[in-house]
């Protein structure tokens, strides 16, 4: 680790990767401000902008800088207009809006930016601690293994999705299957559900699709459902927390630390989920007096989403850069974008690409100290930003989607594709359909279908997934996290079916 370490430091030291790690935290945290844009949209915008700078190290900064410095910075909308800037940051509107309301909005503003600073920097040194360890774990993963630990994340998906939304989540995971399933195949090289046309005998590009996911749809939906902000006329000077405060809020950053983090961790889940558990279980330890104080402008409540949304972040890079499985919407497609670099994030990552490794690992504690130092300063200034009209954003978000979609693949084919998967996203986001587990799925289904079709020509047939025994238990794994929800919400209904019975 301390050779790792020092490689990092080398690495992430040098004056390009500096300046990623400053300009992608000053983008993300200008990005994470504006209502109804996130880390997702910005970075399916900038994939080719990382590309286009060949060095695999300094585009994963530079994307790594944008993806916290977003959450970082989306807290300011959500606790100044209550209009949270990304999905993270809707439990820091719970108790930040109402702070801000009392005049407090100073102090709500760094009380967040110390959680994030404190949530993200702890949870780079577990990442330090902890992917190591899970790396060492997984060398001894075959493409049995693999293909068993592609099922696992994409059940995972289905397990961690919203209220309601588990089946939901499950049709878009196998749309993104098979979507993944159209090009040259895995076992032979012919061409597979192409409609007869060249260009997509390469398959759907990974941009393109990430692009009309995410970025089009916001434009859409600013074009639909034009807003403007107001600009918040709450004490924003008075920037000081008392020492019984910074007392009160410090078990709070500790205890969200480390359960963010490992809610990062988990495939399918992330900073939304980290940040509402964060509330719920401080709210639910808190006493009598402070349970009622939540909702109201607590400032545990504040400062428990603020921190697990940031740690939950960090956490998310583990199963990105140790196994190659996403932990998020947002590492799903910093997955894409390393693949694009030629590099194959896993097991071998450490040893193979330390450098990267360790650099990414490295940048994360620089780029939070550099969050902390720009934000508390430039919160009266930041502010002012919120005035601007969203419908300002529209032909800027038009502009790099168009352009980004043709020169990831150099396709004029590539726009019209946009514009139909876009057109489709935006009505399956009417619907209220997940977005994220489809990208998921598509970036997995590839790895899934080779490693799968590998184990098929060693074993001879599918005797791989009893004969090994780590197989068969990630796959019974991946049964309980999709019947889990299922029978706990089938619980649920018979239980307040008897209650009802017996009132």
């Amino acid at each position: 680790m301390l050779e790792g370490l020092l490689i990092g430091l080398q690495t992430a030291f040098s004056l390009q990767n500096l300046l990623m790690v400053i300009g992608g935290c000053l983008i993300g945290t200008f990005i994470g401000m504006l209502p109804g844009l996130g880390p997702m949209s910005i970075i399916a915008i900038m994939i080719p902008v990382a590309i286009s700078l060949g060095d695999p190290s300094a585009a994963l900064i530079l994307l790594a800088g944008v993806y916290y410095g977003a959450i970082f910075g989306g807290s300011t909308s959500s606790i100044l207009l209550n209009a949270p800037g990304v999905a993270g940051t809707v439990a820091s509107s719970f108790d930040g809006f109402p702070m801000a309301r009392q005049g407090k909005a100073g102090k709500a503003l760094t009380i967040a930016a110390i959680a994030s600073f404190c949530g993200g920097t702890l949870g780079g040194v577990l990442l330090m601690i902890f992917a190591p360890m899970l790396s060492s774990v997984a060398l001894l993963f075959h493409s049995a293994e693999y293909f068993a630990l592609m099922v696992v994340g994409l059940s995972a998906i289905a397990a961690f999705a919203g209220t309601g939304q588990v089946a939901k989540a499950l049709m878009m995971t196998v749309l993104g299957l098979i979507m993944a399933t159209v090009g040259e195949g895995a076992l032979f090289n012919a061409p597979r559900f192409t409609m007869g046309l060249m260009d997509l005998q390469s398959g759907f590009g990974f941009i393109t699709l990430a692009m009309a996911m995410f970025a089009l749809p916001e434009a859409l939906f600013l074009v639909l459902k034009p807003r403007s902000t107001k600009e918040n006329d709450g004490d924003i000077k008075d920037l000081r927390i008392t020492a019984a405060e910074a007392r009160s809020i410090a078990p709070v950053i500790g205890r969200q630390s480390i359960q963010g983090f490992f809610i990062g961790v988990l495939p399918g889940a992330g900073a939304t989920i980290a940040s509402f558990l964060g509330y719920a279980v401080e709210r639910n330890i808190a006493t009598k007096k402070e349970q009622e104080e939540f909702g109201k402008g607590s400032i545990k409540g504040l400062a428990a989403p603020e921190t697990a949304n940031n740690a939950a972040c960090t956490g998310s890079f583990v199963p990105l850069l140790t196994l190659g499985i996403p932990g998020s919407g947002t590492t799903a497609i910093l997955l894409g974008a390393l693949i694009a670099l030629n590099v194959t994030p896993g097991p071998r990552l450490m040893v193979d690409d330390p450098q990267i490794f360790w650099a990414v690992i490295m940048s994360m504690f620089i780029g939070n100290l550099v969050l902390l130092v720009l934000n508390l300063p430039l919160i009266p200034y930041i502010a002012k930003v919120l005035s601007i009209p969203r419908n300002f954003l529209i032909p800027f978000i038009l502009f790099f989607t168009l352009m980004g979609a043709y020169i990831g693949q150099n396709n004029a084919t590539e726009l019209l594709l946009l514009v139909g998967f876009g057109i489709c996203a935006t009505i399956l986001r009417f619907a209220d359909y997940p977005l994220a587990p489809l990208l998921i799925g598509f970036i997995l289904g590839g790895m899934l279908e080779d490693n799968f079709s590998r184990s098929m020509q060693l074993y001879d047939g599918v005797s791989f997934i009893w004969e090994r025994p780590m197989t068969l238990g990630l796959l019974v794994i991946a049964v309980l996290l999709i019947a889990l929800p299922s029978y706990r919400a089938r619980r649920a209904r018979l239980r307040a079916a008897g209650v009802a019975d017996g009132d």
